[in-house]
């Protein structure tokens, strides 16, 4: 079931940062039912163990990680179920599709197989690195998409019961790069269903499988389109990749600007009141009176965790962490003297890896963007990875 330390690849090996010391044990199943049965083998030892799906979104200390390893190897797509246009179901959309997949799909792959078959959804999702099985978690999103807008269920098996049940979007508390599973329900996604739109019924009218409406000025500028307008899906997914590797956000061997995490921080959430306090150039997307989220980010009257005494629903606005970033005097390229870790030369919100950094070099530098920007403006910078055996 397990493999030595010695003979153990580490987590600089297996993820997209490069940083991280080995595991002392490790499993791959590569089966849906293999999966299942070593998970629970691992769980009922009380061994310390951890999740790990294609490596983009899990930063591990330079000791590496006394426990096992659960390396997610599962593959798989699958048409659960589809309506024909001729005769819909009456709770059906005409066009809707069911699509079921394996955890350890790996998420690119799978949107460019959806948007290469017709089936639009996900498309603007396109170039984010990581497993399907991942997704749920924080609930990933981009250029107007977010995992939530497709998500029908999770095949989830329970830690705490060691049961398999299926999740329904709607009981996965599902935010803004949050949800249940990132806020303490402990398990493991065995499978996602994916609600999308089988766009040929509609090709041969409109000259081709188009997208879902654009919703993101960035991409309808990229694109030349309006806001709301639908364009063929792989022009989209096209548009959304060049985007995403200007900001080095696709991953390329020979860019060490995209030795990454990704965006490692979260844009921060505050309370209307306390954006008002801030430059009238923060970039800013109100969010509308909505119940307090578990992290509020501001050290105003809504700072710290929790609700806030007899009130709940404020209205709320998300900033931009790239944009407090840049003009908290930390630039695209900073590194401190002698570290191997820089913040992108292309997108401020990426940290890297320019060749041999440690992960003691990758927390140092988040810390240090975390106190430049909540002594400018009085923001706390949330981490989007998970961190293991790390400060930051």
């Amino acid at each position: 079931m397990t493999s030595p330390a010695a003979s153990a690849p580490t987590f600089a090996d297996l993820t997209t940062m490069g940083v991280g010391g080995p595991a002392a044990r490790m499993v791959s199943p590569a089966t849906e039912q293999d999966l299942v049965d070593q998970t629970l083998i691992v769980w009922a030892s009380g061994d310390e163990w951890l999740l790990l799906g294609g490596g983009s979104n899990t930063i591990v200390a330079d000791e590496g990680f006394d426990g096992t390893v659960i390396r997610v190897l599962t593959r798989g797509v699958d048409v659960v179920s589809a309506s024909s246009p001729a005769s819909p179901s009456p709770s059906d959309h005409p066009d809707r599709l069911v699509l079921r997949v394996q955890a350890g799909e790996p998420w690119d792959e799978l949107v460019a197989y959806t948007v290469a078959q017709g089936w639009s959804g996900i498309e603007a999702l396109s170039g984010i690195p990581g497993s399907t099985g991942a997704s749920p978690v924080q609930n990933i999103g981009a250029y107007g998409q977010e995992l939530g807008n497709s998500l029908a269920a999770i095949d989830f098996l329970d830690y705490d019961s060691g049961e398999r049940r299926r999740m329904e979007a709607g009981e996965l508390e599902l935010g803004y790069r949050t949800s249940a599973l990132k806020q303490g329900l402990r398990g493991l996604v065995i499978a996602v269903e994916l609600n999308l739109h089988d766009t040929q019924s509609e090709a041969s009218v409109l000259g081709g499988a188009l997208s879902r409406p654009v919703s993101y000025p960035q991409l309808a500028t990229a694109l030349g389109v309006q806001l709301g307008d639908r364009v063929p899906l792989a022009q989209l997914r096209g548009a959304v990749l060049a985007l995403r590797a200007g900001k080095g956000m696709v991953l390329d061997p020979n860019d060490a600007d995209t030795r990454s995490a990704g965006s490692f921080f979260t844009n921060p959430i505050v309370s209307l009141a306390f954006s008002r306090t801030l430059p009238d150039a923060v970039p800013r997307w109100p969010l509308g009176e909505q119940e307090l989220p578990d992290r509020v980010i501001p050290l105003d009257e809504y700072a710290g965790v929790g609700p806030i005494p007899g009130e709940r629903s404020v209205p709320l606005v998300k900033l931009s962490a790239a944009w407090l970033i840049e003009h908290s005097g930390i630039s695209r390229g900073f590194r401190l003297p002698g570290s191997r870790a820089a913040i992108s030369s292309k997108h401020t919100l990426a940290l890297t890896n320019t060749g041999g950094a440690t992960a003691d070099e990758i927390a140092q530098l988040a810390r240090l963007v975390e106190a430049r920007v909540q002594s400018e403006f009085g923001v706390i910078l949330q981490p989007e990875p998970v961190l293991v055996g790390l400060d930051a």
